[in-house]
């Protein structure tokens, strides 16, 4: 039998929080997730669903608040699926997410005496977001756009987000009052009506260039050059104005057709000494200042002397591959998405890199293609999606035997996962560095550093 009903009120200790942000309280062994509560506190909730091992409660009054709760400075956060740690002090939340990579390592990578550094989070941790996709829609015949709500395609209504830039706060607030001005209907996503989808607005941190990207239904702008004027007028470095058609019921963001309605195809920005070009689709990291910390991080532990060839697993645009390539003597990347491998070797060029090659396909195919062809790393840098690494890719680590793996990581639990695999398969973790790299979310990165046989 449970130890709490549903439509229980109780008052409850909170002990800890979930992966997602979420308070944990237990009554008699049984946790209950509370959404907003925090570790330390005395709160009043009202229980909301029961499950056989766990339950929700909604929080109804804190009793006891924590030293390190803030006010949340955001008018929507309680609504928008954008941030989940507001409410909790910066220092609180660097603590949270240097304590998820620890737990992680410890319990479910077994590896509880490899050194977890210190987090390093961000002086300023607002303003950072280089990139934001802002859904428009319809309310009460008035236009709307901001944010989805948590854990659904109900658009929050706002006129800014303080964590992206004010370039972009500027072009929503502004396309949002003059659509109906310009005879453009924002997208119904029910009905599959209207025309305006979602505004792109991405800007480079080092060289304060912006692009505004519209994303329509159909391809007909109407008083197109009038909507290019207000954007130029409000935003004096805009320096690319595109139009991405997407004419699908779905919720993929972008189309597949992209064209130039004014200024240049990409723009510009620079992470350390490495320039990039960036065009309306391409993967960036969303925060360059991090970025950084991030990549010098991976160099350091990559212990490059210039006689080095590395492999770039899962290289995207390059990023990390031409922070290396400064030091190393060859790097090699691969990437699934064709179009990526296209922007780095255009980024390559940019910065007149001649000691790289990059190729488009799976990384678990195309990285042991490479080694039976005679292409040996000496470095293996991986930068894998949430998921993790590839089995197979896993393997081939294991089987070619890299003398020194560096695992770039968005994902505490399958970097210890793997970490798990390559320690029992003969490599040593000699440590981790987290990075913050999403503050106000419950996001963290980390870099590891593994030998091969210390």
């Amino acid at each position: 039998m449970k130890p709490v009903q549903k439509n229980d009120r109780l008052n409850v200790y909170v002990e800890d929080l979930t992966h997602e942000g979420a308070g944990v309280a237990k009554i008699d062994g049984y946790p209950l997730f509370i959404h907003g509560a925090l570790p330390g506190e005395e709160v009043e909730v009202h229980v909301v669903k029961t499950l056989k091992s766990y339950g929700f409660a909604k929080l109804l009054d804190i009793k006891l608040s924590s030293p390190f709760r803030v006010t949340a400075p955001c008018p929507v956060f309680d609504v928008c699926g954008g941030c989940q740690m507001q409410h909790l002090s910066y220092d609180g939340q660097l603590a949270f997410k240097e304590k998820l990579v620890r737990d992680a390592m410890a319990r479910l990578g077994k590896l509880p005496d490899v050194p977890v550094h210190a987090i390093k989070g961000m002086d300023n941790p607002w303003r950072y977001r280089n990139k934001s996709q802002i859904p428009f829609g319809e309310r009460d015949g008035e236009t709307i756009a901001g944010f989805y709500r948590t854990r659904s395609h109900d658009i929050a209504d706002t006129d800014t987000c303080i964590i992206q830039s004010e370039e972009a706060d500027i072009v929503m607030r502004e396309l949002k009052h003059q659509l109906h001005a310009f005879g453009i209907q924002p997208y119904d996503e029910t009905a599959h009506s209207g025309l305006l989808r979602h505004v792109v607005v991405r800007k480079g941190r080092a060289t304060g260039e912006v692009m505004v990207v519209l994303v329509t239904r159909k391809k007909k702008l109407p008083q197109q050059e009038a909507v290019i004027a207000l954007i130029r007028n409000q935003v004096p470095n805009v320096k690319s104005i595109v139009q991405n058609v997407n004419p699908g019921k779905t919720n993929v963001i972008f189309g597949d057709e992209t064209v130039t309605l004014w200024g240049n195809d990409v723009i510009e920005d620079r992470i350390g000494d490495v320039r990039f070009e960036i065009s309306a689709r391409s993967f960036y990291q969303v925060n360059p200042d991090q970025t950084e910390v991030l990549y010098k991080q991976a160099l350091d532990y990559a212990q490059l002397n210039g006689d080095e060839t590395v492999i770039d697993a899962y290289c995207g645009i390059g990023t990390i591959s031409l922070f290396l390539a400064q030091k190393a003597k060859a790097v090699m990347g691969v990437e699934i998405v064709p179009q990526a491998i296209e922007d780095a070797k255009r980024n390559a060029q940019l910065n007149g890199f001649t000691n790289t090659l990059f190729e488009a396909g799976p990384a678990e195919e195309v990285i042991p293609r490479w080694f039976k062809e005679g292409r040996k790393a000496d470095v293996l840098v991986v930068d894998p999606p949430r998921k993790g690494c590839d089995a197979h890719l896993l393997g081939t680590i294991l089987e070619q035997k890299p003398e020194r793996v560096v695992y770039v990581s968005c994902n505490p639990a399958t970097l210890a996962r793997d970490l798990r695999i390559l320690e029992d398969g003969g490599y040593r973790t000699r440590e981790v560095q987290p990075v913050d790299m999403f503050p106000q979310t419950t996001h963290v990165e980390a870099v590891a550093w593994l030998e091969l046989g210390m």
